[in-house]
């Protein structure tokens, strides 16, 4: 019984020994990252970008995979049920930490991820036609709280990210509006310039152009800070909103369960690819900074967006979809 207690501890040690040899070993094949949109959206562009640099950093290639649909839960929910092995990966924008307060069944809760971190984050733009009588956003939120319901704001959709910026200006400033959503902002630009609607929250680098060209005025950008990009833009929080504070960001996450040294190693790259001259060049051209969250951070800070999107919709009683 003795020899046979022996032979057990040998056995587990070896195996103890060969699992974190292997680990040791991590990555030794292809990554995988899995982007819940379209080819060609701004979220395929930034994952394309950062994997190209991560692979060079992780010694093997990486495999961008698009899995759109279903409002981006098709790919979420397929990565939610790969093994947590590190080779399965998931690019994540703010979408993905809000959906579950939009929907009833998403399918999937933020504690089935691990974050890995933020690839970039970039602020929104408040936007209207220069046609309209309001000229400054003091002078927009007046003019709405004096007509309840009367002046439109158009986003790209329910539980977009161009709607929950909308949303959190709503609640913050107090002021009741009605919501127009579009399917994506680009179909609501045209209205937004021909002003047949009042204000949208529109991404930089799609705007700048209407906006220098005298399409568009700008009503505040939606950071806590004045963006690099846009300096001559003051903050909402600058204007009479104190409080607001909303970005866009795309990160990496992973399912839960994945080992703490493949997280780190995985952190470790993406930060490595950051720093790169072609990522570079590439946030600098969508207005965007990178991030720069630990894994627990990002993980956390996932949970607080979630938080704050489940108090905005209950506040607004924005219907589920």
């Amino acid at each position: 019984m003795f020899r046979m207690k022996n032979y057990i501890l040998v056995a587990v040690l070896s195996l103890s020994t060969i699992t974190g040899w292997a680990a040791e070993r991590y990555p030794n094949r292809p990554i995988r990252i899995v982007v819940n949109a379209v080819a060609g959206a701004l979220l395929d562009v930034t994952t394309r970008a950062i994997a190209q640099q991560m692979a060079i950093e992780l010694g093997q290639p990486i495999v961008v995979e698009n899995r759109a649909g279903a409002a981006g839960l098709m790919g979420i929910r397929h990565v939610k049920g790969s093994p947590p092995d590190g080779y399965t990966l998931l690019s994540v924008a703010n979408t993905f930490a809000q959906l579950p307060a939009f929907s009833p069944s998403p399918g999937y809760r933020l504690e089935d991820f691990t974050g890995i971190g933020i690839m970039n984050e970039a602020p929104l733009l408040m936007v209207g036609p220069p046609s309209q009588t309001a000229k400054s956003l003091a002078e927009l939120i007046a003019q709405a709280k004096a007509n309840p319901g009367q002046l439109t704001m158009a986003s790209a959709g329910v539980g977009t990210s161009t709607h929950m910026a909308g949303a959190l200006f709503v609640q913050q400033a107090k002021v009741p509006v009605l919501h127009v959503p579009y399917k994506g902002n680009a179909l609501a630009l045209p209205d937004v310039i021909g002003g047949r609607i009042n204000f949208l929250f529109d991404g930089g680098s799609s705007s700048r152009p209407n906006i220098e060209s005298g399409k568009l005025r700008a009503f505040g950008v939606t950071s806590a800070n004045r963006s690099p990009a846009f300096r001559d833009i003051p903050t909402l929080a600058e204007q009479g909103v104190p409080d607001y504070d909303f970005v866009v960001y795309q990160g990496l996450v992973a399912p839960a369960g994945i080992p703490s040294n493949v997280v780190e190693r995985l952190a470790k790259a993406l930060r490595v690819a950051q720093t790169s001259d072609a990522v570079t060049q590439r946030f600098k051209e969508d207005g965007a900074e990178p991030g720069s969250l630990s894994p627990e951070q990002f993980t956390e800070f996932l949970k607080q967006d979630l938080a704050r999107t489940v108090k905005v919709v209950d506040e607004l009683q924005i219907s589920k979809q």
